[in-house]
Formats: structure tokens, C-alpha cells, sequence
């Protein structure tokens, strides 16, 4: 099963919103590894800088402290940096700070070490990048700029004829080819391991029939707002029932029956739309209403009944409604047993109404 949906979310190219979302949420969750990844380059570099400044008798110059002023700089926007596309130029900055900053380190070596340095300097560049939430632009041009600044055939002895220089040259080639197979192949499993999540999760917490979420969504977050929202106004628990649903199914067919159980939903979902609300199996649904006062509850309780009497439809139908107020200290559970016990009595006396729990 697993390897049949892994095909089939293979197979489909993502639209770019959901690339965006995933570039988004990639993001989100590596930032403290990109910081730490800037913070050790940031002291790699100061430690390189250091030695040569002072093993070699060069003296640390203001060169280094402007680099060094401009690597913290990028350090810190970073650290309040929260959107995917902004890092993007983020990093192409601080790239091309460390890569120059590296070559004028170098510089201060004997002229025959330049081209090995250079080539380690770029590889760690590159190597740090593949890991990185880059898109595939922001990589390929960090590849570009990595090369430009620490060309190991700019400013050195090394000639591309000679045998040192060929194997420099394919070297290069060969890390270059290697850090962006690992990146665009990186960069597709991270994609496809987000969508199934995503195609997982929906069909974990999505009811498939009316695509709103279901009784394992519902009692998830409204159980969440319940424990953690402060009561500065009352909440109020609502059960849903489609009156004589099973003469539907009986006289025109399940297939209609699916369609009125949709366009219910979609009534739900319009009026209630800034509450918690799911189908909970059948032809009930519940509404969490979170911060509500008694009058707000009985209003938008009325409208929601008016709006599906009223909807043109071949089938029309109605709802009864049974409304509790979710006491202090009362689980979700009891509060929808209290649900259930009014909708009972909107059942019985006369249906197409709501009714409000009376202990």
C-alpha cells in the first residue's frame, strides 16, 4: 500500500503553491541547523584568519574585522528571518562574504598551496549548500558565485595544461557534478516525503466524502481549545442530524444521499467558518463554539437551519440541532453527550430547530 501512493505522488508534478508551502515548511524546520551551520563557517573562517593573521606575521588588518562585521550581520538577519524566499538572498550573501573572505585568507599562503585551499574552501561552500532549503536557482547560483570567487586557475601558478592543473580541473568538475546531483535528488525526496505526509495526513483527518475534517480532527482541536483557551465568554458544543436522512437514502439512493450530505457541509462550512466544526460519521456533524455567549450560539444555530431549509435543491431537506454549554472542568465527551441528549429533543418536537440542553 505504502508503494503504491509513494507511485502515485510521484507521478503528479506539484503545482507551485504547494511548492512554495513546502519550500516554506523546509525552512521552518532546518533554520536552526542553517544558523548553525553559518555559526560554524563564521568561526572556521575567524580560527583560518587567526593563524595566518598571526603565525604568519601578517597582522590581523581591518579587512578581516569588516568580514567578519559582515558575517555576523548576515548571521543575525538570518536569525530573524522567517520567510523561505528571503533566505534564499540571504544566503547568497553571506556566500559571497565567506567566499571572498576565505580567498583573501588564502592569499596570505605560500603561492603553491593556493589551488589545494581553494578547492577545499569551495568544496565546504558547496558541500554545506547541498544540505541546506535552497531552490534549485538560489543553488545554482551559489555554485556560480563559489567558482567565480575561488577559481583555483585565477591568480595562481597553475596552468590548465599542466598535469596538477588538469587534476584540479576535474576535480572541480567532478565535486561540482557530485553537490548538485545530491541537492536535486535531496531536494525531490524532501518533496515527495511532504506531499505523502500531506495526502496521509488528509486522509488521516479529512473526511473523504465532504472534505471537511473528521470526528479525529475534530476532537483533537477542539479538545486542544478546550484545555488551553481562556473562558472570558461561555462555549458552546453543538450536534448536528439530518432529519429523515434514511427516507432519502431508501427513496432516491445512497449516490443522493452522498450529494445532500455534501451540500449539508458545505451550509456548515460557510456559516461556521471561524469555528471547529467535523463530520462525525453518518449524517451528524458537531460544531465547536468557542467564546460565544448564549444569544451569539442561538443566532448562528437559527441561521445555519435556515440556510439548508432554504437552499434550492431537487432533495431538500432540514437539520435539527442540539446545543450545550461546555461547563468548567467538562471533558469534550460529556460536553457532546449534553450535545446529543438536546439534539434528541429538537428530534422530537417538531425537527428543523435547535434546542439548548436543560440539565
Amino acid at each position: 500500500m505504502f508503494k503504491t501512493i509513494e507511485a502515485e505522488v510521484l507521478k503528479k508534478h506539484p503545482s507551485t503553491a504547494l511548492q512554495l508551502e513546502f519550500a516554506q515548511h523546509d525552512f521552518e524546520r532546518l533554520k536552526p541547523f542553517c544558523l548553525l551551520v553559518y555559526g560554524a563557517s563564521i568561526g572556521i573562517w575567524l580560527v583560518f584568519d587567526l593563524i595566518v593573521s598571526f603565525r604568519a606575521h601578517q597582522g590581523f588588518t581591518y579587512y578581516s574585522m569588516i568580514f567578519l562585521c559582515l558575517l555576523v550581520i548576515t548571521l543575525l538577519v538570518l536569525a530573524f528571518n522567517r520567510r523561505a524566499r528571503y533566505f534564499q538572498w540571504i544566503n547568497l550573501a553571506f556566500v559571497g562574504v565567506i567566499a571572498t573572505g576565505i580567498r583573501l585568507v588564502i592569499e596570505g599562503l605560500p603561492m603553491v598551496l593556493h589551488p589545494g585551499w581553494l578547492i577545499l574552501g569551495a568544496s565546504t561552500i558547496l558541500y554545506s549548500a547541498s544540505v541546506l532549503p535552497l531552490s534549485r536557482w538560489s543553488f545554482m547560483t551559489t555554485l556560480m558565485i563559489t567558482w567565480v570567487v575561488l577559481n583555483p586557475f585565477y591568480l595562481t601558478e597553475t596552468s590548465l595544461l599542466e598535469v596538477k592543473g588538469t587534476m584540479v580541473f576535474f576535480y572541480a568538475a567532478f565535486l561540482s557534478i557530485l553537490t548538485l546531483y545530491s541537492f536535486l535528488k535531496l531536494r525531490q525526496l524532501k518533496l515527495s516525503n511532504y506531499i505523502m505526509a500531506k495526502l496521509l495526513l488528509n486522509q488521516a483527518y479529512v473526511d473523504p466524502l465532504t472534505e471537511i475534517p473528521n470526528r479525529r480532527s475534530f476532537m483533537a482541536s477542539a479538545g486542544k481549545k478546550l484545555d488551553h483557551q481562556p473562558r472570558t465568554h461561555d462555549h458552546y458544543l453543538a450536534m448536528i442530524d439530518i432529519d429523515n436522512f434514511k427516507k432519502v437514502n431508501d427513496q432516491y439512493g445512497h449516490d443522493i444521499g452522498d450529494e445532500v450530505l455534501k451540500r449539508v457541509a458545505q451550509d456548515i462550512q460557510a456559516v461556521m467558518l471561524d469555528f471547529d466544526y467535523a463530520r462525525l460519521g453518518g449524517e451528524e456533524f458537531a460544531i465547536y463554539l468557542a467564546g460565544v455567549r448564549r444569544e451569539d450560539a442561538a443566532h448562528l444555530a437559527d441561521l445555519l437551519c435556515a440556510r439548508v431549509r432554504e437552499m434550492p435543491s431537487q432533495h431538500p431537506v432540514t437539520i435539527s440541532i442540539g446545543l450545550a454549554r461546555v461547563e468548567t472542568g467538562e471533558t469534550l465527551n460529556q460536553a457532546l453527550i449534553k450535545a446529543d441528549q438536546a439534539l434528541y429533543v429538537s428530534k422530537h418536537a417538531g425537527k428543523d430547530r435547535f434546542t439548548f440542553h436543560a440539565p
